[in-house]
């Protein structure tokens, strides 16, 4: 037999061996050990968490000379024929190239027939969701009241595409994300098998490249050992993921606490220097201020976090040159700009200028110290609107006090004002009344100097 990959060499064989499905392990294993196995099954879920394995290891379950067992033997002529994809009796389709009404009606008449040599016919169809819609009706009446001994597992990434008459025929288990915990340690497990040096910090990088999957880990781990060999170094893995250097992030979060914009330039240049996509560099950049939210706000990290001691130290050095509350603004108006950045025609020049942006947030005064400055309650506030603060207006009032002193005006009309007086000083007399005009005053202490008509 020719080399196989890892994925394949290490799939799992029994519902034991399956990683990070436990709900759906559980639930599978009970219906066989009771004999409460459906006509139809769907398994929805991301690529790589194992909805196609689970499907065979079922039809294994089911097909198992020993059986049905919800543990199959893996030795008797059933089972190996199923492994090896060889089972007249197993029929595996793959839904995006078998679309049409023809393809179901092909399997509706070989449905009419008896297992060959195995218990059960499975009938297995993957990305099931790319079915027309006339297939899909047209295997509404077989799911419904299929032929005897007749069991269709469907697998699908696409779940919402599905009808609903279809998904009312099934009964559905949803396959979730592997945790980073699970993915770690089973590369860990196949690097001990093949006798791989590999460091923590190593198998942390394509843990977290893996992104959920487990087939993604095992063909990262397969292609790193293409590239190094058996002794993977963590620079290696670094070029073989093209990983954000760590060290530029922290140039960057450095840049925008220290509020120094005039390095931006520089570090973004650096970033094209290394080839990477600005769009890319900007979601790693998010996650890198969300590990500084989280090393801020968390006590104990080390669960959350795949890091190592020494980077979690250096993540809260950084972390405490800001507040919580300015990580967290840094962070949503990141995620905010990442659509604008995605879809603008110069993206450096976007990068650059919203980077800039943020160097200046500390600046930003709160809204609660601003309505304090208002009221006159913070201390050492001085109004604006003083005459201290107008040296022209000073020099006013002081001429017309030393014309005072040596000039006495008699006012015209002394004894009876004029209506126009009357009705200058009412209008007057009405503003201040306003209570618009009276905050005003009272906030920024101002006085009246003198009233001029306005002339229409």
């Amino acid at each position: 037999m020719g080399y196989l990959v890892y994925a394949r060499k290490y799939r799992p064989k029994t519902f034991e061996e399956i990683i990070g499905q436990k709900a759906v392990v559980q639930t599978l294993y009970n219906a066989i050990k009771n004999e409460r196995v459906a006509q139809a099954y769907i398994f929805s879920g991301m690529r790589g968490v194992g909805k196609t394995t689970t499907a065979r290891i079922l039809a294994k379950a089911l097909n198992c000379k020993k059986g049905p067992t919800p543990v199959p033997c893996n030795q008797c002529d059933f089972c190996l024929e199923i492994d090896e994809d060889r089972s007249l009796d197993v029929i595996e389709i793959d839904g995006a190239s078998n679309t049409g009404v023809d393809d179901i009606r092909d399997i509706q008449e070989g449905l009419q027939y008896k297992p060959v040599h195995c218990r059960n016919k499975i009938i297995i169809i993957d990305e099931v969701h790319m079915l027309s819609r006339s297939a899909f009706n047209a295997l509404l009446k077989t799911l419904e009241e299929p032929p005897e001994n007749t069991i269709f597992i469907f697998a699908t990434t696409e779940f919402h595409k599905i009808p609903a008459t279809i998904i009312s025929r099934c009964q559905c288990f949803n396959f979730k994300r592997i945790i980073h915990k699970d993915i770690y340690e089973h590369l860990k497990y196949i690097a001990k098998e093949e006798n791989i040096s590999i460091s923590s910090a190593g198998l942390n990088l394509l843990t977290e490249a893996a992104d959920g999957s487990l087939r993604d880990a095992q063909s990262l781990l397969d292609q790193a050992v293409s590239f190094s060999g058996n002794e993977i170094k963590e620079d290696d893995l670094k070029v073989i993921l093209a990983t954000v250097n760590q060290e530029l992030l922290f140039q960057f979060s450095s840049a925008v606490f220290e509020e120094k914009p005039d390095r931006i330039f520089e570090l973004v240049e650096k970033v094209i220097d290394s080839g990477y996509d600005l769009r890319y560099f900007h979601g790693k950049l998010i996650q890198h201020f969300r590990n500084l939210l989280l090393v801020r706000s968390v006590k104990n990290t080390e669960d959350i976090l795949p890091f190592g001691d020494k980077d979690l130290e250096k993540l809260r050095n950084e972390a405490g040159k800001a507040s919580k509350e300015e990580i967290l603004r840094y962070l949503d108006v990141l995620q905010e700009w990442e659509q604008g950045l995605r879809y603008s025609s110069h993206p450096r020049i976007y990068l650059e200028s919203s980077l800039i942006k943020l160097c200046h947030f500390k600046r930003i005064v709160p809204l609660k110290k601003i309505i304090e400055q208002l009221k006159g309650k913070s201390e050492g506030f001085r109004p604006r609107s003083s005459s201290r603060d107008f040296p022209q207006v000073r020099e006013k009032q002081d001429e017309r006090a030393k014309i005072g002193e040596t000039k006495q005006i008699k006012p015209k009309n002394f004894g009876n004002p004029s209506n126009e007086s009357i009705k200058k000083e009412s209008n007057t007399e009405k503003a201040l009344k306003d209570p618009k005009v009276q905050d005003f005053m009272d906030t920024f202490k101002a006085r009246i100097i003198s009233v001029e008509e306005k002339k229409i």
